[in-house]
C-alpha cells in the first residue's frame, strides 16, 4: 500500500520532537516535519499512529527474529517479573541466568562454555576486548593489548567498541578514543582491489592482510581480531570461500584471539543459531545480542571458550568488569522462551530453506541501472547503488545526500517499507526481515524497492 501523502504532525509526534532525543538521528530534520511514531507490530508488519501499515524490512534493527506480536514471549516476561523482576549476577546467580548460560553453551561450537551477560551488543564487544587484554596479562603476555578489525565495520558505540569500529566519520566527534585499534581491508569483493574475479584468491588475500598487520604491529602486542561473519556496515559483505579457516590459522600461529562479532548475525539471521557454524570456524569468543530475545527484552553476551576462561577461575583472580542489568531475570526468561520458539517453529531451518529465494528475488533488481550489486547471506542482504554500472562509480557526497537520504530513504518508507538506506561506505539499501518472512514478503519488498529506485534514477 502507498503512504505517499505528507503526514501531519500529531500531538505525540510533536512531543517526541520536544523531548525524545532519537539515536543516530538528525534532530533538525523533524523541526517542521512529523516524527514517525510506530504503535503496533504483528508478524512482519508495523502500524503507525495514524493506522498506516508498513512491511518491516529490517526486523526492527536486525532484532525481531520471531516477528512482532508474539504474545507467548510477552507472557513469559510478565510471569518472570512477578516472580523475580531483578537480581544482579554479581557474586550471585538466579535460575534463568543459569539456564540461559547453559543453553547458549550447549549451542555454541567447540569449548565455548562460559557466558558473560551484558545488556546489548556494544557492551558485549567492550567486554570481549577487556577480557582479551586481561587474559593475556594473566598468561604472561602483558604487551598484547591491540586489536585488529576491518575497514567500514561497525562494532558499537562504547569507547572501546567505537575504537574497533572502522568508520572514521562515526569516531571523529569522540576522538581520541582507546589506543591500539588497527584496521585491515574488508571482504567487499564487488570493490576488491585485487582478485575481484576469483573469490578464493580474494579470500586468501583478505585474510593475509590480517597476518601482515599482526606482523607489522608485532605479534607480541596484538590481543585479538574482531570480525563479523557477514560484515554489516557497507552493505552485507559475506566472507569469501576459505577466509575464516585461514584467519583461524593466522590467529593460532600468532597467539591472537579470534572474536566472532555476531551481534547481528547470530540467532538465525544466517540460518544457524551461531553464525560461525554457517562458515565452519570456531572462535575464541562470540559476542551476541539483538536476536537472542527477538527484541522482546534487552540482553547481550560474550560466549567464551574454556581455555580463555581458565585463568579467571584460579586463585583470587576475577574479571574486573560487569553491568548492573547483565543477565536480567526477565530478559533471560524471554531469551529461553525465544529459543524454545526457534526450535518449535524451525526458524533456522526456514531461513536455510528460503535464503536462495530471497536472494533470487532481490537479485531481479540488478536489471536497474542504479543497482550495482546485490549481496548477502541468509535473511541479511544489501543492495549497493551506483551512478554508473559499467565503471561502478558511486555517488558524490552531494548526490548521496540528495538521492539516498533526500529521496530513497523517505520514499521507501512512504511506500510502505521500513528498511535502511545508508552510505557508511558506499550507498546501500539493507534488508533484514523477520525470520518468518516468506516469498510474498520478498516480492513485496522487491516491488517497492523497484518502484522507488526507478524513480530515483531520474534524479541522477
Amino acid at each position: 500500500m502507498s503512504t505517499a501523502q505528507t503526514h501531519a504532525r500529531t500531538d505525540l509526534s510533536a512531543r517526541a520532537y520536544d523531548h525524545l532525543w532519537m539515536h543516530f538521528t538528525r534532530m533538525s530534520a523533524y523541526e517542521k516535519s512529523p516524527v514517525p511514531v510506530i504503535v503496533r507490530g504483528e508478524g512482519v508488519h508495523l502500524w503507525d499512529e495514524q493506522g498506516r501499515r508498513y512491511l518491516d524490512g529490517l526486523a526492527g534493527l536486525f532484532v525481531v527474529q520471531a516477528g512482532h506480536g508474539r504474545r507467548e514471549l510477552a507472557e513469559v516476561a510478565a510471569k518472570q517479573a512477578s516472580e523475580l523482576a531483578f537480581f544482579p549476577v554479581w557474586s550471585y546467580a538466579h535460575p534463568k541466568a543459569v539456564e540461559l548460560a547453559e543453553r547458549l553453551a550447549h549451542h555454541a561450537p567447540g569449548d565455548l562454555n562460559k557466558v558473560f551477560f551484558t545488556t546489548g551488543g556494544g557492551e558485549a564487544v567492550e567486554t570481549a576486548w577487556k577480557l582479551a587484554k586481561q587474559y593475556h596479562k594473566l598468561t604472561g603476555n602483558p604487551g598484547k593489548y591491540k586489536v585488529i578489525s576491518r575497514a567500514v565495520a561497525y562494532h558499537g558505540t562504547p569507547q572501546g567498541a567505537l575504537s574497533i569500529t572502522g568508520l572514521p566519520g562515526l569516531k571523529a566527534p569522540f576522538e581520541p578514543l582507546v589506543p591500539g585499534a588497527h584496521k585491515v581491508p574488508n571482504t567487499n569483493i564487488y570493490r576488491a582491489p585485487v582478485h575481484g574475479d576469483d573469490p578464493e584468491a580474494f579470500g586468501r588475500w583478505a585474510a593475509d592482510q590480517i597476518e601482515q598487520e599482526i606482523l607489522f604491529e608485532g605479534a607480541e602486542t596484538v590481543a585479538a581480531v574482531f570480525l563479523e561473519p557477514v560484515q554489516n556496515a557497507g552493505g552485507c559483505f559475506p566472507p569469501p570461500p576459505g577466509y575464516f579457516a585461514r584467519v583461524r590459522e593466522i590467529c593460532d600461529r600468532h597467539g591472537v584471539l579470534l572474536v566472532s562479532d555476531e551481534v547481528i548475525c547470530a540467532f538465525g539471521r544466517l540460518g544457524t543459531l551461531f553464525a560461525c557454524d554457517k562458515f565452519g570456524y570456531v572462535p575464541d569468543i562470540i559476542t551476541c545480542a539483538k536476536g537472542m530475545t527477538s527484541g522482546y527484552s534487552p540482553i547481550g553476551a560474550a560466549v567464551v571458550s574454556d581455555r580463555i576462561a581458565a585463568p579467571f577461575y584460579e586463585g583470587d583472580t576475577m574479571f574486573l568488569h560487569g553491568y548492573t542489568f547483565g543477565g536480567h531475570p526477565v530478559s533471560a526468561a524471554v531469551a529461553l522462551a525465544n529459543l524454545d520458539l526457534f526450535e518449535r517453529e524451525g526458524l533456522c531451518r526456514h531461513v536455510l530453506d528460503h535464503e536462495d529465494a530471497f536472494a533470487r528475488t532481490l537479485g531481479k533488481l540488478r536489471d536497474l541501472p542504479i543497482v550495482g550489486d546485490v549481496r548477502g547471506n541468509g535473511f541479511f542482504h544489501g543492495i549497493e547503488l551506483v551512478k554508473d554500472k559499467a565503471t561502478k562509480e558511486t555517488f558524490t557526497e552531494e548526490e548521496s545526500e540528495r538521492i539516498l537520504y533526500g529521496f530513497v530513504s523517505r520514499k521507501l518508507y512512504e511506500n510502505g517499507l521500513y528498511c535502511r538506506a545508508d552510505d557508511r561506505g558506499d550507498p546501500v539499501i539493507q534488508l533484514s526481515p523477520p525470520l518468518i518472512a516468506d516469498q510474498s514478503v520478498f516480492e513485496e519488498m522487491e516491488q517497492i524497492i523497484r518502484a522507488v529506485l526507478t524513480e530515483a534514477w531520474t534524479l541522477i
